[in-house]
């Protein structure tokens, strides 16, 4: 792959940026499982290589996939996402403000509020999507604002370029979750984020078979370079093998986005005035609030999230979960198949997610079976 041509990114996610390997000619990068690299002959670093703990050749290649794929400066792979959000937030000055959507992924949000109550950071909430809220929520001192879009499990979207423009006008940074929107639909740093943040082991990877993180940025600094520093004494750099399956991953993100893409909004529409639904929140049927925002930045389609009020009661909605046989009731999101969640069932009331909702990662089978499968579910359950 030539250095300098200006090649689309479905290009370099399929080559994996041309990672030849060069002593072999294999397409395909090889796996360095070293832990530990030996000094050359004047007992210096070979390309700065000095422990696994530090980061490794694999994962160093994954990260310059991503970088080019987010069109950012610096990338880094965590071995999780919490890990990221945690040498994120280590990173900020001890007592910092931030302000975070109030609903979340609440693994993070949960993990926020641990920090809070031991007073290493302050935090406070603002209604997703809620630019007047958003701004209500912020300080003087706010030093990050926290942003997912669309937001687990109603799917509001933040309008980024907005929410960075107000965090500049108060010296805030901007981090954005773009964990169901990766870079082949959105790229937070080119609408003003400071950060883009992934739980690299939804689509990214794509195949619900690793577990990893990843943050990129084009604000190379002091807090950057403090970020890396707390992956290495943290030990969470993403290992080897992970990594090498990230990366493989990456180079079908286009394709399976695609036709996820292509699933969901067939499942929304059919689904969407259907007698046993109250409603279906997805970015992409015209009538959801979110819409035409998510028109301007989610620019490769509207992904494979959505969730399903069925009209019926917390046991109704659960049952629906139990009677699918094509989707399978399981957590986590992004990967080839398709999978269904009763939210409520994991988060519990503290988090304000409806007891009907079913939140649904729709995968990459024919979207006719899927169609069905769900329709036999919620008539045993609901009808």
């Amino acid at each position: 792959m030539k250095k300098n041509s200006r090649l689309s990114p479905e290009t370099i996610a399929a080559q994996a940026a041309g990672q030849i390997d060069e002593k072999t000619g294999s397409v395909i990068p090889p796996i360095q499982m070293a832990t530990t690299y030996a000094r050359d002959e004047n007992y210096e670093r070979r390309e700065d290589l000095i422990y696994a703990r530090y980061g490794t050749p694999t994962c160093g290649q994954a990260e310059n996939v991503l970088a080019k794929l987010e069109e950012a400066e610096d990338a880094l792979f965590f071995n999780s996402g919490l890990s990221a959000a945690a040498a994120v937030l280590e990173s900020l000055p001890a007592g910092a403000h931030i302000v975070v959507p109030e609903n979340m992924y609440f693994g993070v949000l949960v993990w926020m509020q641990r920090q809070a109550d031991k007073g290493y950071l302050s935090l406070d909430t603002y209604v997703p999507a809620d630019l007047d809220s958003l701004e209500s929520a912020m300080r003087d001192d706010t030093a990050l604002i926290w942003v997912e879009t669309p937001t687990n499990p109603t799917w509001a979207v933040t309008d980024i370029a907005a929410v960075s423009k107000i965090a500049k006008a108060k010296g805030a940074l901007v981090l954005v979750d773009s964990t169901t929107a990766p870079p082949c639909t959105t790229k937070p740093l080119n609408l003003g984020a400071d950060y883009a943040f992934h739980s690299a082991t939804k689509y990214l990877n794509g195949h619900s078979d690793v577990l990893a993180g990843a943050l990129s940025t084009n604000l190379i600094d002091d807090r950057w370079e403090d970020i890396g520093v707390v992956r290495k004494l943290q030990g969470t750099a993403l290992p080897g093998f992970e990594a090498w399956l990230v990366m493989r991953g990456m180079r079908t993100l286009y394709v399976r986005w695609n036709k996820a893409c292509e699933n969901a909004i067939k499942i929304a529409k059919h689904f969407n005035d259907h007698p046993l639904v109250e409603r279906v929140q997805y970015p992409g049927l015209p009538n959801d609030p979110g819409h035409a925002i998510a028109q301007k930045q989610m620019t490769g389609g509207f992904g494979g999230m959505m969730s399903i009020l069925v009209k019926g009661s917390e046991q109704a909605a659960r049952n629906v979960a139990r009677n699918t046989e094509l989707f399978l009731p399981a957590t986590s999101l992004g990967g080839v198949e398709s999978l269904i969640e009763h939210r409520f069932t994991i988060e519990g009331p503290d988090y304000g997610v409806a007891e009907n909702l079913l939140r649904l990662s729709v995968g990459i089978e024919d979207a006719d079976d899927l169609i069905a499968d769900l329709e036999q579910a919620i008539t045993r359950a609901c009808g």
